[in-house]
């Protein structure tokens, strides 16, 4: 198929940075993810997919089950299903990776999200809420909030 005629690449921008999806098969997605300087994606798990990253440019501090591991380029790091993990850019320039997804759904909601920065978007949404009460998941805690103020 030429280049012209192949769908064009999904990209989504956040707080954090963006990511630019390469593939999305029945079987695996590939993304492209950009991480801004000082910035970190939220700590987060999924139940239906693992994901595989490697460092393409930049520094990371990659949470996983919370232990910390510091990477550079060429580098890489596994997340199996149900690890909670996160990543931050402690650098001064971007942080690039490809992150390989594998499982058997690879849609945005297949995350529970923990320690969310504040305005950080949850699955249905930003709250803009930065903590939960103690004890309760922040992400179920807000999806219930949300489902009580709006009745």
């Amino acid at each position: 198929m030429s280049a012209d005629c192949r769908p064009p690449l999904s990209e989504d921008h956040r707080p954090w940075g963006f990511y630019r999806v390469l593939a999305d098969e029945p079987d695996h997605k590939v993304k492209r993810i950009t991480v801004y300087p000082g910035r970190r994606l939220s700590y987060q798990r999924h139940f239906r997919r693992s994901e595989h990253w490697y460092l393409l440019s930049g520094r990371a501090v990659v949470t996983r089950d919370g232990q910390d591991l510091s990477l550079s380029a060429g580098e890489a790091v596994d997340l199996p299903v149900t690890t909670w993990h996160r990543i931050r850019n402690p650098g001064d320039v971007d942080l690039v990776f490809i992150e390989v997804q594998t499982g058997d759904y690879f849609g945005e909601d297949d995350i529970e999200r923990t320690e969310v920065d504040s305005g950080r978007a949850c699955a249905g949404g930003t709250f803009g809420l930065t903590a939960a009460p103690p004890g309760y998941n922040y992400c179920r805690w807000k999806r219930w909030l949300e489902r009580s103020i709006a009745g």
